[in-house]
């Protein structure tokens, strides 16, 4: 039986959705966000060194990293299912959407949410100048590299419905999360192509189950 480590609101949706699309058997064992600072429970630690979710089990075998998590299901139980034929220009690309989701994609997402956590962690005093600097930052910095990014998603997704060709891969379940995370976050929605794809995955009904399973999600 596969085990899954999850945290609500986290990265790790993404696993029990592609566990559902492979429909494989795996048993959840849940862990909650602090709910003043949104951080993941110490008790992660007892999994995983650095605390961080999602972390699956299987067999005896321990596997952190959204994306290696990935490789090593589609390698073990894919059979060649959620992939492109090796050796096809759709299967560069796949490989290409899979790193990309959790490197390019994610760094101005992240760099967006840090930066609105600090007035909120400041003396409040200090908080003015916090809110300046983050206001700042957002509009010279961050902002900027998200549109470029929800740019070129909404280029990419007029050349197919799915990111890496014709056909629905787990490169789409990877990138469901900045996109689902900039539409929340950066305006990604009001894009057509963007706003679509998102309407495809929602009505997934591996999606769907994924979300039962998994409680709660924000980006639903």
């Amino acid at each position: 039986m596969i085990i899954v480590h999850h945290l609500n609101d986290s990265r790790s949706q993404r696993v029990l959705w592609l566990l559902e699309e492979l429909g494989l058997d795996y048993e959840i064992r849940a862990y909650r966000r602090d709910p003043h600072t949104m951080l993941a429970p110490t008790e992660l630690k007892s999994v995983h060194p650095l605390g961080k979710s999602p972390v699956i089990e299987d067999n005896g075998i321990k596997v952190a990293e959204t994306g290696a998590i990935f490789d090593y299901l589609l390698n073990t139980y894919g059979d060649g299912r959620l992939r492109p034929a090796p050796g096809t220009e759709d299967a560069r690309r796949f490989t290409y959407w899979m790193y990309y989701a959790e490197g390019s994609a994610m760094t101005p997402l992240l760099l967006r949410l840090i930066f609105a956590q600090i007035p909120a962690r400041v003396p409040f005093l200090a908080r003015p100048v916090a809110n300046s600097i983050t206001k700042a930052m957002n509009k010279r910095m961050i902002q900027p590299q998200l549109d470029g990014h929800i740019g070129f998603w909404e280029a990419e997704l007029g050349r197919h419905e799915w990111f890496a060709g014709p056909e629905f891969t787990a490169a789409d379940i990877m990138m469901s999360f900045p996109l689902e995370a900039a539409s929340a976050r950066a305006g990604a929605a009001r894009k057509p192509k963007i706003a679509a794809f998102l309407q495809r995955i929602h009505g997934r009904e591996a999606y769907r189950r994924a979300i039962t399973r998994g409680g709660p999600y924000s980006y639903a």
